[in-house]
């Protein structure tokens, strides 16, 4: 596996990508002929498992896109099994500390780094090829992404983004909006000036700052502010939002038989 999104992120460049809810996997072949750089397979807030999503990946490698996986928690085995299919990278939901960070990174990388357990699944292509040649690229390209999302990691979030193998820290708007009191409200001052916060000090750790937008507006906004990554939107928003569109439009006109 030759992971061009943390190339591309480590050349400073921004990288742009949808959270897939629907498994699909002519959905994500679609994202991938669209242009988007990365998709992340949402697991935590969607229906797959470790048995589906391999199907997703694979569509995602046929079209050149680069799968991410949201895993529904910390766990070992939830890690461990995402990646034996093939993820990419994790996104791991509610990392408050930088112990739970330090957990994460040990159970997505192999020795000396990590605890990852050693088998001969997917990504390994099921044994044949080089162990040690695998073990190697994978501790090197697999990325690992935690989630800010809750008011306990603002208040550590300098010690959660210096975690040796955390790549990108990602600010979670709507459940930090939540955390903060004001659930879905996140045009409001203290989930502004929340995620101003943590963006300064995820910068300041040298990692790639990742965010969730909603509009191409918000996603530009988020670029010019210092944001890389930028997850946008989802599935079933940009899907829904085309056909409404197009249904709007054409009863708009008024025609009658």
């Amino acid at each position: 596996m030759k992971n061009m999104l943390k190339d591309k992120l480590k050349a400073g460049e921004f990288a742009i990508g949808p959270f897939l809810g629907i498994n699909s996997p002519d959905l994500v072949e679609i994202m991938g002929l669209s242009g988007f750089d990365f998709l992340v397979i949402d697991t935590e807030h969607g229906p797959m498992s470790p048995e589906s999503i391999q199907h997703l990946i694979r569509a995602a490698e046929v079209r050149g896109i680069v799968p991410i996986v949201r895993v529904t928690d910390q766990g070992e085995t939830t890690i461990l099994r995402t990646l034996d299919v093939g993820a990419y990278g994790i996104e791991v939901p509610q990392v408050n500390s930088p112990d739970a960070a330090e957990r994460v990174v040990s159970f997505a990388k192999y020795y000396p780094r990590g605890t990852r357990g050693v088998a001969f699944p997917r990504a390994s292509g099921y044994g044949m090829r080089s162990l040690d040649s695998y073990i190697a690229e994978a501790n090197e390209e697999t990325m690992v992404i935690v989630h800010c999302e809750n008011k306990l990691a603002l208040d550590c979030l300098d010690e959660i983004a210096a975690v040796d193998g955390v790549d990108v820290v990602f600010v979670g708007p709507y459940d930090l909006s939540q955390s903060l009191g004001v659930p879905g409200k996140v045009e409001s001052a203290v989930v502004r000036d929340a995620i101003d916060r943590a963006l300064e000090m995820i910068r300041k750790s040298g990692k790639v700052a990742g965010i969730f937008v909603a509009t191409v507006d918000d996603a530009l906004a988020r670029i010019e502010q210092g944001f890389q990554y930028i997850g946008y939107s989802m599935d079933s928003i940009l899907f829904g939002g085309v056909c409404k569109a197009a249904v709007d439009a054409i009863r708009s006109k008024g025609i009658k038989a």
